[in-house]
């Protein structure tokens, strides 16, 4: 049929032709805050409840800096102000739980306003970020204030007078010098340990995990790829002759690996939209994690590691997108783009 030629008046109308997507699942980016909000809730009530109210003043100042940056920068620059969308929110209380209740009060204030004003809006706004700006702001002031990034107070000290500081080493610490932490195993996996405000209660971080999962806010490979190629590498080569399978559950346990896992790692912006891809980008960072904790400086590297994979996203992106319908994988148009509708 010659669709240059005009069509008998009896033909119905069989197809309405529209611009794609075809289909909606009706989800908007405030329902996918709400629901990262709620998962993070009882991790961050645990932090709170265990290094007591200085913990909630530093979520509050975390919070409230990231949703005033956000509205000034969107004023500044002329943009339609978004603080409705929840993500600014979020930001913010993730830096504040990737800070520990000791910190100087400004820190969470200059934190939250890097993150957003310089990482999140300079580069256009939400969805055009090329890293997580929560993980920035963190690694920012590690560089800047590194004295007091790694001041960590004892779970439950401000219930006892004359307690405010820990006696012994982190189990980051610990771990990176070859040995078992202090701390058992359940106080690791439960947050009876000391540690950034919202990175010390495995359990409460995976069930806010599950609740994404459940909501398919996230998918699994990122999460399982990352925490699996850390349990495997740690078993594998345990250090300080440690028993291999202590060794590596107290890794699992330590340090914000889970809380950057589930929550960061996963961000949409930063993190590859194909499944093989997120396989990939989980496999990279948890390889770059434990190579850092063993050989770097710091003893965490879940931000560090995050923030190198985030800028290989476009390439992992280009490595594993499917072959276009009709192409031949590795044409010469094909791999220009040229055979993309």
């Amino acid at each position: 049929m010659n669709p240059n030629q005009p069509q008998p008046a009896s033909m119905p109308e069989l197809l309405t032709v529209s611009p794609s997507p075809h289909a909606r699942r009706g989800v908007t980016t405030s329902r996918l805050m709400i629901d990262v909000l709620i998962a993070l809730a009882p991790a961050a009530v645990w932090g709170v409840a265990a290094f007591g109210p200085r913990a909630a003043l530093v979520l509050l100042l975390s919070v409230a800096s990231a949703l005033l940056a956000e509205f000034l920068a969107e004023k500044l620059l002329r943009r339609p102000v978004t603080l409705r969308d929840g993500s600014a929110a979020v930001t913010g209380l993730l830096l504040g739980m990737n800070l520990s209740a000791d910190v100087p009060l400004y820190i969470p204030v200059v934190g939250a306003v890097f993150a957003i004003a310089v990482v999140k809006q300079l580069f256009g706004g939400i969805g055009r970020n090329v890293m997580n700006p929560a993980l920035a702001a963190r690694v920012f002031l590690m560089l800047a204030w590194t004295g007091g990034m790694t001041r960590f107070s004892a779970p439950f000290a401000y219930l006892s007078s004359g307690v405010d500081a820990v006696a012994s080493a982190t189990p980051l610490a610990s771990l990176k010098g070859g040995m078992l932490p202090d701390a058992s195993l359940a106080d690791l996996f439960l947050g009876r340990c000391a540690g950034c405000i919202g990175e010390v209660s495995v359990l409460l971080l995976l069930a806010g995990g599950v609740y994404l999962l459940v909501r398919r806010v996230i998918s699994w490979q990122i999460p399982v790829s990352f925490l699996g190629t850390v349990a495997l590498l740690t078993f594998v080569f345990p250090q300080g002759g440690a028993d291999r399978l202590s060794f590596m559950a107290a890794s699992l346990c330590s340090g914000g690996l889970v809380l950057g896992a589930v929550f960061m790692a996963t961000d949409y912006v930063t993190s590859p939209v194909t499944g093989a891809g997120r396989l990939i980008y989980g496999c990279g960072c948890g390889l770059l994690v434990v190579f850092i904790r063993y050989f770097g400086g710091y003893p965490e590297g879940v931000s560090f590691a995050i923030l190198i994979m985030n800028a290989l996203v476009w390439y992992l992106d280009m490595l594993t997108r499917p072959r276009v319908y009709g192409k031949t994988r590795g044409r010469r148009g094909d791999r220009k783009g040229g055979g993309q509708a």
